[in-house]
């Protein structure tokens, strides 16, 4: 089993997060030695278990504590 990306990458300099310096394509790809087949299958279980994640939690919702909102399990192009 692939191990879990964390994406939390730190400043060499400062110890805090720059996101808009990192090319997250690129982490992903180095952090399966640039395996790109792995590193999108890992992606893919990772997008797989996060909808399961988002359904069971809306499920367990009430439409009062959402208040009337309903998540969409699949991204919408714009």
């Amino acid at each position: 089993m692939a191990q879990q990306l964390a994406l939390d990458i730190p400043d060499a300099e400062t110890g805090t997060q720059s996101p808009e310096e990192v090319d997250l394509a690129e982490y992903v790809l180095r952090a399966f030695d640039g395996d790109a087949p792995a590193a999108i299958r890992a992606l893919l279980a990772d997008a797989d278990f996060l909808r399961d994640q988002l359904f069971i939690a809306s499920s367990l919702m009430s439409k009062g504590i959402s208040r009337g909102w309903k998540p969409q399990y699949e991204r919408v192009q714009q």
